[in-house]
């Protein structure tokens, strides 16, 4: 029963707390917000092409490339015939138009103001397909000139060319990103409230009293930590939900193993906060050292920009960060369904809090007050 009590102190307290209120819930949200917006454009995986205009003329004496204008004006490239006094490269050169193309007996003639760009590349895939099936065609009107329409329109079996995606088209848009990363982010900066759990015992001068109580000082130090854990845990619930409902973001369909493998962090970062506590002299250490090892952690973990493909020794110490092992096992999980990824996240996590708990158990029992 002291351990409830003990820990429904906790709760309360922090919960009274506008600071922690502020810090767990509303920065997130609003580094979500401002991140997920900001920088929506790096995470977008197409460009979009407004209507392309080309100025023509065609002196083929064929009727084949007003055929090839009518099927390609579907796509959203509109045509223009050009005067005989029309000077068509002038006309590209102002950009009055995006190209300009001579049909001629001879061949196909196309000129661009800008040949690196969009919507260059896209008139030289188009006319380069037609000069092709044109040559085709000449070649066929030689040899069997009753072929010719045959050799064109037959239908082709649907499943002649099948294609497998390797990597599928479903990505984290930038909120969905965030809103992982942010989560992730926050829950290892809890440590920092953590870590007051017992200091602020020893500043007000409260621990001794506590000691003189009928209460065992394991009482006191488990209704701490678990305290601790369920604010923790109440403030990553609403974080998430509100990214959920307001912001759309996408947690994907197992959030069952998502928040368990957010739930070993956050005892990770509850255990390292106390840990560190014990580990230091000052009151003011504890918050310096989390605060330098969070930031470091969130900056190479991913945090605040999308790292990707890492190399040397930049790689190197990514893979130190915890982060950069909780947003990939979150990542895979959401996006590839991917259970097995969560097993590191969760092994690295239960590893450190106990590592983390046993300093503070045994700096505890070696002490004479808390």
């Amino acid at each position: 029963m002291n351990i409830v009590n003990i820990a429904w102190k906790g709760i309360k307290t922090d919960f009274r707390d506008i600071r922690t209120l502020f810090f767990m819930l509303a920065f997130p949200i609003l580094l979500m917000l401002v991140l997920g917006t900001a920088l929506s454009n790096t995470f977008t995986t197409s460009l979009p092409v407004d209507d392309i205009d080309v100025l023509y003329k065609d002196t083929s004496e064929s009727r084949n490339f007003q055929f090839f204008i009518a099927e390609v004006e579907k796509s959203g490239i509109h045509f223009k015939e050009a005067a005989e006094t029309t000077d068509g490269e002038q006309e590209v050169k102002q950009r009055k138009y995006d190209g300009y193309v001579e049909v001629t007996r001879e061949g196909v003639l196309l000129f661009l103001n800008n040949g690196s760009s969009i919507e260059g590349n896209i008139l030289q895939g188009m006319l380069s397909s037609y000069v092709s099936q044109s040559n085709i065609a000449t070649e066929i009107i030689k040899v069997a000139p009753d072929k010719l329409e045959s050799a064109f329109t037959r239908e082709q079996p649907a499943d002649f060319i099948k294609e497998t995606s390797l990597l599928p088209d479903k990505q984290p848009s930038s909120m969905d990103y965030y809103a992982i990363v942010i989560t992730t982010m926050i829950v290892l900066y809890g440590a920092m409230g953590s870590s007051s759990l017992i200091m602020s015992e020893r500043v007000r001068k409260t621990g001794d009293r506590l000691i003189a109580s009928p209460v065992r000082k394991s009482e006191i130090f488990i209704g701490k930590v678990l305290g601790s854990l369920v604010v923790n845990c109440i403030c990553v619930i609403l974080v998430i939900s509100f990214s959920k409902l307001f912001f759309k973001a996408n947690w994907g369909d197992n959030l069952g193993l998502v928040f368990l493998v957010l739930l070993t962090e956050i005892v990770f970062a509850v255990s390292m906060g106390i840990g560190v506590s014990f580990l230091t002299k000052t009151s003011a250490a504890p918050s310096v050292i989390i605060m330098m090892f969070a930031q470091l952690s969130s900056f190479f973990g991913g945090a605040y920009f999308k790292i990707e493909n890492p190399e040397g020794i930049f790689k190197i110490i990514t893979e130190l960060s915890p982060l950069t092992w909780m947003n990939t096992a979150m990542t895979r999980i959401i996006y590839a369904n991917d259970f097995s990824a969560a097993i590191p996240a969760i092994t690295i996590n239960l590893a450190g809090a106990i590592l983390f708990l046993l300093v503070a158990i045994i700096s505890l029992k070696r002490r004479e007050g808390l």
